[in-house]
């Protein structure tokens, strides 16, 4: 069962910063597709960034020169390093993972789901 926990959510003021970090477990071979999206309250969940396995990287509009997302592969780790933090920024910030292998009995197995993680409370207030 591949999981997904983020963390470093919390309250900042506008124009600081804050860093998330989502780590994927579960007998994973590898990931190619991993992404932070977010939803604030009465609007759809709308794409943050994302990151393949390449480290070829796409940014909303809204973020770019902000955010930065990076990846460790050998942890199976997506982070978000976000600056320049506006009210509108608020959100509950999830991780995705996508195409996702396992290694299970020796055997590597293309599970076919995409994973989402918990969720993380970023608010930016003053």
């Amino acid at each position: 069962q591949v999981q997904l926990v983020e963390s470093g959510g919390g309250l900042v003021q506008p124009g600081g910063s804050l860093s998330l970090s989502c780590a994927a477990s579960g007998s994973i071979f590898s990931i190619k597709d991993l992404g932070w999206y977010r939803q604030a309250p009465g609007k759809q969940r709308e794409l943050v960034a994302t990151i393949t396995s390449g480290l070829i990287t796409t940014y909303a509009d809204s973020v770019k020169g902000r955010f930065t997302i990076s990846r460790d592969n050998a942890k199976h780790t997506v982070y978000l390093q976000m600056n320049s933090l506006k009210p509108e920024d608020t959100a509950v910030y999830y991780c995705n993972a996508d195409q996702v292998y396992t290694l299970v009995d020796g055997n590597v197995r293309f599970t076919g789901y995409s994973y989402w993680g918990q969720g993380t409370q970023v608010t930016v207030s003053s």
